[in-house]
């Protein structure tokens, strides 16, 4: 084991937590706690979430919400801080110092600043452009040497390592270049539009919370698209519900990928399946989930206790930081 690895990674507070969510993150996340105890820092970035329209009223549920999923599915306190990104100042404290340091053209070659452009044309904002600023400022403040990310967000990787050298180039050695840890497993689409990664933002029908009603699972597969490819192979929706059913079930997956080759899939059998076992895995994440929920207290502790973990390594570096930079 690298003893000297430390990791960061955070999750939007938007509303309760999905198979994307979970697969593509949240499952990693655990793996790595327990290959890595008491190095890893899981976030969660309520600073990131104001950049797209949002109601003020459900921020702190939402908070709240993250922090349940993050601990139903197996995040431990005793071996990863788990906090509150605005609640350690330092956060945003130092995305400014990288801001003066970081040239606009680069921000605005962000593919997901493009993306988000598009989708949010009557909502550009100057935090939307900054935003891969903050993140770098997320990952630096704890000088992490790992940074578990999916294929969308290597290009901001890339800018925060670009930042680090930038930074340690004009005013000494401070941060660390983050390396990427792909994270394992194909990345999740929405039910109803599979050319699109599943995500919190769209209509509710298109995903499946982790702590959804096996019966509003099986309602939401049975309208799920799973339209013919060309030259009779799986469609982009078929192909998304295997990806998932490879999770719960790998031998019902080698199953219905054999039918489909031999043309003898029959996909209300694989949704129904699907929804079945999907109900079976999570069943113990939403028993978890309702004790937590029983004692919020308990909950807004742990989320106290992981945030004084957090601030105390990112007092140290932002002072760091600072005195380079030339700051009393």
């Amino acid at each position: 084991m690298n003893r000297d690895a430390r990791i960061l990674s955070g999750i939007q507070p938007t509303g309760k937590l999905h198979l994307g969510n979970y697969l593509g993150a949240l499952k990693n996340w655990v793996a790595l706690q327990d290959e890595f105890p008491h190095a890893c820092y899981y976030c969660i970035v309520d600073l990131h979430a104001i950049t797209a329209p949002y109601d003020p009223k459900e921020l702190k549920t939402n908070v709240f919400d993250t922090a349940l999923d993050f601990l139903a599915a197996g995040l431990d306190p005793d071996k990863a801080a788990i906090f509150i990104q605005s609640q350690v100042s330092e956060h945003s404290e130092l995305a400014w110092l990288l801001n003066t340091i970081t040239p606009i053209g680069m921000l605005e070659r962000m593919t997901q600043y493009k993306d988000k452009k598009k989708k949010h044309v009557d909502h550009i904002n100057a935090g939307l452009l900054n935003y891969p600023v903050l993140m770098a400022a997320d990952i630096l403040l704890y000088k992490a040497t790992m940074v578990p990310v999916g294929d969308d967000q290597v290009q901001h990787l890339e800018l925060t390592r670009e930042i680090a050298r930038k930074f340690n180039h004009s005013f000494g050695d401070v941060f660390p270049e983050p390396e990427p840890r792909l994270t394992r497993g194909a990345r999740i689409m929405s039910l109803l539009a599979p050319d699109n990664k599943m995500s919190k933002s769209d209509t509710e029908k298109s995903y499946i919370t982790l702590d959804e009603d096996p019966e509003r699972i099986k309602n939401k597969l049975k309208k799920a698209v799973t339209d013919a490819g060309t030259s009779g192979e799986l469609g982009p929706g078929a192909k998304n519900l295997l990806t998932i059913m490879e999770v719960v079930d790998p031998d019902a997956a080698d199953r219905f990928a054999k039918d489909a080759t031999e043309g003898q899939i029959r996909y209300s059998d694989l949704k129904m399946h699907l929804a079945d076992k999907l109900g079976e895995y999570f069943a113990p994440f939403r028993e978890r989930r309702r004790e937590l929920a029983a004692r919020p207290d308990t909950v807004w502790e742990l989320l106290l206790d992981g945030t004084q973990q957090a601030r105390r390594i990112a007092s140290a570096t932002f002072k760091e930081a600072k005195e380079k930079m030339g700051f009393i």
